[in-house]
């Protein structure tokens, strides 16, 4: 099957699809819920149930969990948690490793939601356009 010169990602030089192409919104919406989800399950156990009810200091646990384990697995792996078990990741448009830096850009900015949801060519969010990543299919 040949696929249209148009397909998501084609100005990028990605492939249609397989790996290496432009990871589905289904991939990282879901990889994003994983995350969520597991940061909250490791704050409440680290820090107890507080973080989900309490207004203090412990219910910006759940969001620095989300925070560390992405940048430090984005740094590591090139995907986070939930990116790693939905089979996505980060890459500079290049194809290498985002590197230390901007795995903790990367993570600060979709901590703070704006930058990921605004959405620009080729599926790519704010965050990406300005650090010069992508995220693809790994699989």
């Amino acid at each position: 099957m040949t696929a249209s010169p148009d397909y998501p990602g084609s100005g990028l030089g990605l492939p249609a699809e397989g790996r290496g192409s432009l990871a589905s919104w289904r991939a990282r919406v879901s990889a994003l819920v994983i995350d969520w989800g597991a940061s909250m399950a490791v704050a409440v156990g680290v820090f107890g149930g507080g973080v989900l009810e309490a207004n203090t200091w412990r219910s910006w646990m759940v969001l620095t969990v989300f925070f560390v384990q992405k940048a430090l697995l984005t740094a590591f792996t090139g995907s986070s948690f939930g990116q790693l078990i939905t089979g996505v990741g980060v890459t500079q448009l290049d194809g290498s490793p985002l590197g230390w830096w901007r795995a903790f850009a990367r993570a600060a900015m979709v901590a703070i939601v704006l930058p990921a949801v605004v959405i620009g060519p080729d599926r790519r969010g704010l965050d990406d356009l300005l650090l010069g990543s992508v995220v693809v299919t790994r699989r």
